[in-house]
């Protein structure tokens, strides 16, 4: 069930479907030789703590959620893929001999996966991927292992089954955003080759960094910080309920003193966030900089948050769309997808696995 992003196989469409702490983010895509087409998308708030740094609190309420962003886009596909976050899931890369099979490396797997997870292994889901040979050794294969906790894996499974679809595939967060990452890579210098590239998340309750080198990811690490201060301050300052600030956040509204004294303050903690997490992936690797920053997630969309982050930290900065080479079908408004879109990208990986 818990599959990696590169195992091939043909298949029918799959609903990218991401359940974030809010809301759930669904997103079906089509192809046409090299170009991909967006057929349906819906984005649709879930009840509030349904979902807790990103674990399923509420299966009925995520279910209800996913039943009613269906309905909403209009899709017929019947198959979803979903994403467990980073910190829910292990990783390790181990040494395998060239020679076996794909059945026997399952196997032996299998019995040597206790030396590598902290956990009973009838408690986990694993999957594993060959990355290819081992630079030492021309007899081996390095193997990527992920390992999740099957509850984990079988809450987003029965979620999705409550809303009358069937989980085709649960992937790993960090893996669907570099599916995603590929459809902006010529939007970088040098398309992302030789560079090291960050991609900030910025969701309503955790920040996720992402960094790819090479475009394959090397590093992610997720925090606590996320739009939903925003729409708290709103509701303190302003005496709204939850609902009504975080409507008037997103479609404006409110009084002149807005811009300077709460969402500029928020725009310079987003920009010290970033930088923050920044620092911690310098003091845990080798690398000591950044070629470029990718911002991403709702709060991404707040006008001149990109400028900020690029002036206060002097890294190229732009904000993800990986819509920008689609084409849409007749009944999105494409407006509305351009505004949802930095927060489509993990909802965007996944629907890609349609194509693997």
């Amino acid at each position: 069930m818990f599959r990696l992003p590169t195992l091939k196989r043909k298949s029918p469409p799959i609903l990218g479907l991401d359940i974030s702490t809010t809301a759930v983010k669904l997103l079906e895509l089509s192809r046409s030789g090299p170009r991909y087409r967006v057929e349906s998308y819906a984005v649709e708030p879930l009840p509030a703590n349904s979902v807790v740094e990103k674990n399923i609190a509420d299966m009925e309420g995520v279910g209800e959620a996913i039943r009613r962003a269906v309905k909403k886009s209009g899709t017929r596909v019947k198959l979803a893929a979903a994403a467990v976050s980073g910190s829910a899931v292990i990783t390790k890369v181990i040494s395998m001999p060239a020679n076996l099979s794909g059945d026997d490396m399952e196997v032996q797997i299998q019995l040597e996966a206790d030396q590598y997870i902290p956990y009973p292994l009838e408690e986990v889901n694993i999957d594993f991927e060959v990355l290819g040979p081992a630079k030492d050794d021309p007899d081996s294969v390095d193997v990527l292992l992920a390992a999740s906790r099957s509850e984990n894996v079988d809450v987003r499974v029965a979620a999705i089954e409550l809303a009358g679809l069937t989980a085709k595939i649960i992937d790993v967060e960090a893996y669907a955003m570099e599916n995603a990452f590929a459809l902006i890579a010529d939007q970088m210098p040098e398309q992302g080759m030789d560079k090291t590239i960050a991609v900030v998340d910025v969701g309503a309750t955790m920040t996720t960094l992402n960094v790819l080198h090479d475009l394959k990811t090397i590093y992610t690490r997720e925090q606590i910080f996320g739009g939903k201060q925003l729409t708290e301050e709103i509701q303190r300052r302003y005496g709204l309920s939850y609902e009504e600030a975080g409507m008037a956040k997103r479609q404006g509204g409110l009084p002149d003193n807005y811009l300077p004294e709460v969402l500029e303050p928020f725009k310079e903690a987003m920009a010290q966030q970033v930088s923050r997490s920044l620092q911690f992936f310098f003091s845990s690797s080798q690398y000591n900089h950044v070629d470029y920053i990718v911002l991403a997630g709702g709060s991404s969309s707040i006008p001149g948050v990109g400028e900020l982050i690029e002036g206060k930290l002097g890294i190229p900065t732009s904000v993800a769309n990986p819509f920008t080479h689609m084409t849409v079908a007749p009944r999105i408004k494409a407006q509305v997808l351009n505004n949802d879109a930095p927060a489509l990208m993990i909802a965007c990986g996944l629907a890609l696995r349609s194509f693997d």
